[in-house]
């Protein structure tokens, strides 16, 4: 079975993006033209156009304190549903800083100069992005993402967030299927930002802790000529 590739995403989606953007009142204020926008390209299912319509309408009903603060709980709160998507196979190593001077080079080499507040691997940032591109080559490049989005597709599911439906459709239009992964456990928040006890030493990812073995180091260092001091 062939599926055709739509002829234009670009407003489906920028939609999608602005749909996974910080809840404030000027993303609420513009929720029906972004419904407007994805009825006219017709790039959704029925079904999962429902649903966004539901997320939009729950967004509006919630006082607006309490969308925005559901908002930082969804995507703010964890790794596993973080919008930065390299945040997912990198975490904090070092590996990221590359990747992301690689997804950077993918806009330059597209003509376009990266100018956010956000950082490139910002899903919002990457569906503005292929909304620029025709839809084969967005469809192939938020493909390679496939497993990231399944990933955070799944960690919203398991936390019963409305917003899994617009990460679902990203998946969708971009020629995929939206399907449940096994996650792994995140330590709780409160472990992952904990302080090290005062005068305690490091945690067991660095020194040893006071009483215990500590490594040494030595470094041969150059003497000083005569009658130079030092």
């Amino acid at each position: 079975m062939f599926k055709k590739t739509p002829a234009t995403l670009r407003l489906t989606l920028r939609a999608l993006g602005y749909l996974l953007s910080y809840p404030d009142a000027q993303m609420r204020s513009v929720m029906p033209q972004l419904l407007d926008a994805l009825q006219l390209e017709q790039a959704l299912t029925p079904e999962r156009m429902a649903e966004i319509e539901a997320l939009c309408q729950h967004l509006a009903a919630l006082d607006p304190m309490e969308a925005e603060a559901r908002y930082v709980d969804n995507f703010d709160r964890g790794r596993q549903t973080s919008l930065h998507l390299f945040e997912h196979v990198h975490g904090d190593s070092r590996d990221r800083g590359p990747a992301l001077i690689d997804l950077m080079q993918t806009y330059e080499k597209a003509g376009l100069q990266f100018d956010a507040e956000e950082l490139p691997d910002h899903l919002p940032v990457v569906l503005e992005f292929a909304s620029t591109q025709p839809p084969a080559v967005a469809m192939e490049f938020l493909g390679e993402m496939a497993h990231i989005l399944n990933a955070l597709f799944s960690a919203l599911v398991a936390r019963n967030s409305p917003y899994a439906s617009v990460v679902a459709a990203v998946l969708e239009v971009s020629g995929q299927r939206a399907q449940p992964v096994t996650l792994t456990p995140e330590p709780p928040m409160d472990e992952v930002w904990a302080e090290p006890e005062a005068f305690g030493g490091c945690s067991t990812q660095g020194q040893a802790k006071p009483g215990q073995p500590q490594p040494m180091h030595f470094v041969r260092t150059p003497r000083a000529p005569e009658g130079v001091s030092v």
